[in-house]
């Protein structure tokens, strides 16, 4: 079997799927469009500003390094020539450019290549590399969540196939490693930004936070900021959780099938993504009546309910279900405090904060929130005990796979 073809098994199911059907979206199709017709007035220059901001790393400075790139290169069949550059930077951080002029750029930040091991680098290094194996860079989720104005139900779907895409990467990068307990230390070190040196790294009790937000019932693990929850990369410890499935199925080392792998790693995510738009729990039906009432709330902010904000509250709860005629704001505001109170009480933090990102997705219906949309938004998330940071976060987070 090729290198190619490898890389492809591994990669998880949920990703390709939703990778397939985003990339038939006609708004994803758009953007596409829209990027490729600015790149086509120039050449984006990726090479030119690396080359001023950084420090390309020859086989004669770094033969390590390029050793580990070619290496990984090879069994995830790359089929393109690859150059490394460094940065300086207290952070650890990779990243992987598109192409340009036939040729892929990979970028590490200094503090990363010199704390992390070979095994750590392998990983990091095939993480970043099947982001462009997988075409990852294919579905501009930037673009669209930032753009203004993105389909709701598109939005969510973009969120859940960043985390999965992530999962992808991940394997990736541990197939290029071979060495579960190295990649485990990688993520440990990503999260921590320890280096190593002055703790004993445990698999197991990182693996823990895992276990402790189940029997928290899916609240976020200990000293994980909530305004990080919902990002979209899987919160460390549930990588190393999806990782483990991986390395014990038979993809690797185990005997685990495939299909339970997949089975194993939605049940993982699913601390990270709770569904409640179709649901039929009390949960789900107070989390829908919040957003019904907040959603409205928001739009009528400033006074006025656009047709964009019209179109967006029908893109979450169906064509025609808004009606001018019938809609009582007085009403709603008086019932906003025991909603909010319903969703207190039967949800966990993750879904609250489930809800307060789809009211964000509704204020920035125009590209902008006023003070006042700003302030109900504020008082929901008070109530709901939710970090007012994460507002903040869901309106301009940084969504790019990395």
């Amino acid at each position: 079997m090729s290198a190619a073809n490898n890389a492809e098994k591994v990669r998880c199911a949920s990703d390709r799927e939703m990778s397939e059907r985003l990339l038939k979206d006609r708004t994803v199709i758009r953007v596409n469009e829209k990027i490729a017709r600015a790149e086509n007035d120039g050449p984006l220059g990726i090479r030119r500003r690396l080359l001023a901001t950084s420090v390309r790393l020859s086989e004669r400075m770094a033969p390590s390094v390029h050793r580990h790139a070619t290496e990984c290169g090879d069994m995830l069949g790359l089929g393109i020539p690859l150059e490394v550059y460094v940065y300086s930077s207290p952070q650890y951080n990779a990243a992987c450019f598109k192409p340009e002029d036939g040729r892929l750029f990979i970028m590490f930040s200094s503090s990363l290549l010199e704390a992390f091991d070979d095994s750590e680098l392998r990983f990091v290094m095939g993480h970043e590399l099947g982001h462009h194996v997988y075409r990852h860079h294919e579905v501009p989720i930037g673009y669209i969540l930032k753009g203004g104005r993105p389909d709701p139900r598109l939005a969510l779907e973009l969120f859940t196939w960043s985390r999965y895409a992530e999962i992808s990467a991940d394997r990736a990068g541990a197939y290029c490693a071979q060495d579960i307990v190295g990649v485990s230390r990688a993520l440990f070190k990503l999260a921590s930004g320890l280096s190593g040196s002055s703790i004993t790294f445990s698999m197991e009790d990182f693996l823990a936070q895992v276990d402790q937000m189940q029997i928290e019932d899916a609240e976020p693990g200990q000293g994980a900021p909530k305004e990080d929850w919902f990002s979209t990369h899987p919160f460390s410890p549930l990588r190393v959780k999806a990782l483990k499935l991986f390395d014990e199925s038979e993809l690797m080392s185990g005997a685990a099938s495939v299909e339970d792998l997949e089975v194993g790693v939605q049940g993982v995510l699913s601390l990270m993504e709770p569904s409640y738009l179709e649901g039929r729990t009390d949960t789900a039906e107070a989390m829908r009546r919040l957003l019904f009432a907040g959603s409205l709330l928001v739009a009528n902010a400033d006074g006025h309910i656009s047709d964009a904000e019209i179109a967006l509250f029908e893109q979450f709860f169906g064509q025609n279900t808004f009606d001018a005629d019938k809609l009582n704001l007085e009403a709603l505001n008086a019932e906003l405090a025991p909603r909010i109170s319903a969703v207190r009480e039967n949800a966990s933090t993750p879904q609250a904060m489930q809800v307060v990102r789809d009211l964000c997705v509704i204020a920035r219906a125009e590209d902008h929130t006023s003070d006042a949309e700003r302030a109900v938004l504020d008082t929901i998330a008070d109530g709901l005990e939710v970090p007012r940071a994460f507002i903040c976060q869901a309106m301009d987070s940084d969504v790019e796979p990395d």
